[in-house]
């Protein structure tokens, strides 16, 4: 067996008898036998007016598998050990199935509601402007990324473990596309299946996990969690704690606080999201290649430095969807999302600027300046856009200009978009860097900055604006040796890959340590 890695054309990826010759030719030249292949990586290079389809491909002159070999252990662990998982986003629940594999009990408490109920509670938010405290799109089940797309691209350097977790997705119902595609994404559509997939594999296998079930407060004793309280009520004795809550609950952050757990401030970006037409984005990736069957609905990945801080594109949506994110009804928040055929009539992504401490008034060793500056913004749109879940907007040109928009085109954005203009809304430091970002990234796509577009604000959910310190090694909390803090809530992953990766480590440092 062999590797072999080629370029073609869109149209020779979409044709097997090409495919099948290009690979014999590259094989051992012109071989008449029959041919085996795997297809294993496959991207998009459309740098240049001819586009370019990247295929690399595990080719065998003998037969062999051609479908995932999943060999996942789930035990059943209804008598074993329990260890208690508080969230169930990404980070919870894939700690829960390594629990599974490692013969130990999850116990998950989610303060929010299970796919289907969420979903009530969502569509009352687009249409009515009402957001249920704990039940929305970052709280319940699933997390925040049951409703952000579901992209699966990651920059771990751990391939293996990026693997697995793809495998345990297919294996739960996503297409097997996402082995093989170089930016993988399941779809928001299809994302609530899977998660229901999820947790009825983990209630079989003798697991647990309690909807509507929030943490409330913590007993500590002698550096140690003993118990914790869920709902203001109900106490439970623990052994160990995987804290896997999401960059959202900021109640969380202020408990720890509260009980003199160490929190910390930490570095995030806050922005815009802007909608263009899909079909603008296409024209001018694909080099004005228009409606192609052979090509996806495009993408971009935009960054400048501008006057010392990075700006850039953050969770681009092609064929896709703003939604409304607030987790609380005085505040305005926006996200994306795209279903899995990415066939919207809008393109949108989060544009932001990099924010530190020391860049915000106040003590830049207080925990919460950066959460407090992010409430400030969210608080303000709310505010400024009419006291309801209306997103400020200004089309593209205005904001650069610095004119309030008179009119808009149609915004995905279902509740509804005011004019409002952004230096209203953000201090002189992050305007004047989108300014000049978007000015820079006009001259990365031309025909990027046009008055058609419409920016939506606050982008502000980007990253946890807090860390929750741990230890390098043991991934237990620099204080108390059975909190294990993982993932975007603690500041240590960003996405649905990230995140999973980091609860299963969070599992398997709790595991070690018990057979240490």
């Amino acid at each position: 067996m062999i590797e072999i890695t080629f370029q073609c054309s869109p149209e020779e990826a979409r044709n097997p008898e090409f495919i099948s010759a290009k690979l014999k030719q590259e094989f051992e030249g012109e071989i008449d036998q029959k041919i085996y292949f795997i297809l294993k990586k496959r991207s998009i290079d459309s740098r240049k007016r001819a586009i370019k389809i990247n295929l690399n491909f595990l080719v065998s002159l003998e037969e062999f598998r051609e479908s995932v070999n999943f060999d996942f252990d789930f035990k059943n662990v209804t008598e074993s050990e329990s260890i208690h998982i508080i969230g169930a986003g990404p980070a919870g629940l894939f700690a829960a199935l390594r629990a599974l594999e490692r013969g130990f009990k999850p116990i998950i408490f989610e303060r929010g509601k299970d796919v289907r109920e969420r979903r009530r509670d969502l569509a009352i938010l687009n249409k009515e402007g009402r957001v249920n405290s704990e039940s929305n799109y970052c709280f319940g089940e699933g997390g925040a990324g049951t409703y952000s797309d579901g992209k699966l691209y990651t920059r771990s350097k751990k391939r293996g473990d990026v693997e697995r977790i793809l495998q345990m997705l297919v294996y739960f119902g996503a297409n097997e596309d996402i082995l093989v595609e170089a930016h993988p994404h399941v779809g928001t559509n299809k994302l609530p299946q899977i998660i229901t997939a999820i947790r009825e594999k983990i209630i079989d296998c003798g697991g647990e996990i309690h909807f509507e079930n929030k943490l409330t407060d913590l007993t500590l004793k002698n550096q140690t969690i003993s118990e914790i309280e869920i709902n203001g009520n109900k106490k439970i004795k623990i052994s160990n704690l995987i804290l896997a809550t999401g960059h959202s609950a900021r109640d969380i952050f202020e408990l720890l606080h509260r009980k003199k757990i160490e929190v910390l401030a930490k570095p995030f970006a806050i922005g815009v999201r802007i909608e263009h037409t899909q079909e603008l984005i296409d024209k001018i990736q694909y080099h004005g290649r228009l409606n192609d069957e052979y090509l996806p609905p495009a993408s971009y990945n935009l960054v400048a430095q501008i006057e010392g801080k990075g700006v850039y594109s953050f969770c681009m949506c092609p064929g896709g969807i703003i939604a409304p994110c607030a987790t609380e009804n005085k505040e305005v928040v926006t996200n994306g999302w795209s279903p899995s055929k990415r066939n919207n009539p809008y393109s949108n992504s989060g544009i932001v600027v990099s924010i530190e401490p020391k860049d915000l008034k106040g003590d830049p060793n207080d925990p919460f300046i950066c959460l407090n500056f992010q409430r400030e913004i969210e608080e303000k749109c709310w505010e400024l856009a009419g006291k309801n879940q209306k997103v400020p907007a200004q089309r593209l040109l205005d904001f650069i200009q610095k004119k309030k928009s008179v009119d808009f085109p149609k915004s995905s954005y279902q509740p509804g978009i005011s004019s409002v203009e952004m230096d209203a809304i953000f201090p002189r430091f992050i305007v004047s860097r989108l300014r000049k970002g978007f000015i820079e990234f006009g001259k990365k796509m031309n025909g990027f900055i046009t008055n058609e577009a419409v920016i939506h604000a606050p982008e502000s959910r980007t990253s946890s604006p807090v860390l929750i310190p741990r230890n390098k090694e043991t991934l237990q909390h620099i204080q108390i040796s059975n909190l294990y803090p993982c993932a975007e809530g603690a500041g240590y992953a960003g996405g649905i890959i990230s995140a999973a990766i980091d609860g299963m480590k969070s599992l398997d440092a709790i595991v070690d340590k018990q057979k240490k």
